[in-house]
């Protein structure tokens, strides 16, 4: 510096080159050459040290307004390694006490964020210590799926302690899924000697009606069933296919049997289809009536008393839920169209056979055509509907209404002409 051909407060110019003074325990270094005069030389460094304030000064408000402070260390490394390095000239040690001011901050700030985050994920290793023994597997594993969220999501601890920390929690998590694999492995072992079982009591099954001795097949067969059902669960859409075939098996053999020895098995009806039955055929009575006032009244009874009779959706019989269905809405009908010849036609009785069944025709397609129209209407939206939503269903179950009853209207307006055939014009 001695042989410098100029100097500043911060730096001098020597033999054609730009040199920052040393500060603190940084030597002298240089941080450019002269392009055209040794003062704008000087000058242009100088201006670039602005730009090394503006980085500290930004960096101070980013930590001040950040809620996450403790992320902006790192930042704070970097930065102080470019000001040390920056050509420029100016006063540095400021700008890095400024810096070492801002890192002792986030210092005491990590400090305390890193006991906060060891006090929370020492209480999510005591809620999994809680429950890692337990042999609830499913319930268990979306518990603990949500405490290694929460530790996820919860900062890091200090590095003397996170070994430990980290370790324990891995350990209690690796513990419980490793017994639950273990389990379900015993578990699908178990099955799969189930599954053996049953398919040798099927081929047993089998290879009985084969068996020259009836009497010793049959007590064969008895065995097989018993054996059976001390065999055990499997999974509920292997076990249907299993039982379906071994099903299939012994009924061969009963049949077989029974033929041999002359056996008649009548086939038992549940009480509740022979209930249904009972009300079909009265209901259909019922339509045929005369008095279809009286027959309405008795349909809204027994139409009460079969929404009564709880049958197993696998056990009904569709055939008999129609005709009871529509054997109730002939009477219903009828009974309405009873109404309305009443109302109109106060002298309806003296008219002879022939013109009662015309009127009644006249009516019923009047009623058939304003119901037509009426679904006409409420056809226009219903492509929109969704099934799935229950306002939409209801709607949709109410249009199905209606076209069943102009069905049953049509059918009767059939039985109307046929009876006017008979009577003749």
């Amino acid at each position: 510096m001695e042989n410098a051909s100029l100097v500043d407060e911060y730096g001098y110019v020597l033999d054609g080159k730009v040199f920052l003074k040393g500060y603190l325990d940084y030597p002298d270094r240089q941080i450019g050459e002269v392009k055209r005069t040794e003062q704008e030389a000087l000058d242009y460094f100088k201006n670039r040290f602005i730009i090394a304030e503006n980085k500290v000064s930004q960096l101070e408000k980013d930590i001040e307004e950040a809620q996450n402070k403790g992320s902006y260390l790192t930042k704070l490394v970097q930065l102080r390694k470019k000001l040390i390095s920056f050509d420029a000239l100016g006063d540095f040690p400021p700008l890095l006490d400024r810096l070492d001011a801002q890192e002792k901050i986030l210092n005491e700030l990590i400090t305390v964020n890193q006991l906060k985050n060891l006090e929370i994920k020492r209480a999510l290793i005591a809620d999994a210590e809680a429950i890692v023994d337990s042999t609830e597997w499913r319930q268990t594993a979306d518990e603990l799926q949500e405490i290694k969220t929460k530790w996820i999501k919860t900062g890091p601890v200090d590095k003397t302690v996170e070994g430990e920390v980290e370790g324990r929690f891995q350990e209690l998590l690796d513990g419980f899924f490793t017994r639950r694999r273990e389990f379900f492995n015993e578990q699908n072992k178990v099955i799969q000697e189930r599954l053996d079982k049953y398919d040798e009591l099927i081929r047993l099954a089998f290879r009985a009606n084969r068996l020259g001795d009836l009497d010793a097949a049959f007590q064969e067969v008895r065995r097989l069933n018993n054996a059976w059902k001390q065999v055990g669960e499997v999974p509920i859409k292997k076990s249907g296919k299993l039982y379906k075939q071994f099903k299939k098996a012994t009924t061969m053999f009963y049949t077989k049997y029974n033929e041999a020895k002359g056996i008649v098995i009548e086939k038992r009806i549940d009480p509740r289809i022979e209930a249904q039955m009972k009300m079909v055929d009265e209901v259909e009575k019922l339509s045929r009536q005369s008095d279809i006032f009286a027959a309405a009244e008795r349909a809204k009874v027994l139409l009460n008393s079969w929404k009564e009779v709880k049958v197993p959706f696998k056990m009904q019989d569709k055939s008999l839920n129609d005709r009871f269905r529509a054997a109730c809405d002939k009477i219903f009908e009828l009974s309405y169209l009873g109404r309305v010849l009443a109302r109109k036609y106060p002298a309806f009785d003296l008219k002879s056979q022939a013109e009662q069944i015309r009127t009644k025709i006249r009516e019923m397609e009047y009623l058939v055509r304003r119901e037509k129209s009426d679904l006409q209407f409420a056809l226009q939206d219903a492509d929109g509907l969704d099934p799935n939503k229950d306002e939409d269903k209801q709607i949709l179950n109410k249009i199905n209404t209606q076209k069943r009853k102009i069905a049953m209207k049509e059918t009767i307006l059939r039985e109307f002409q046929k009876q006017l055939e008979a009577v003749g014009y």
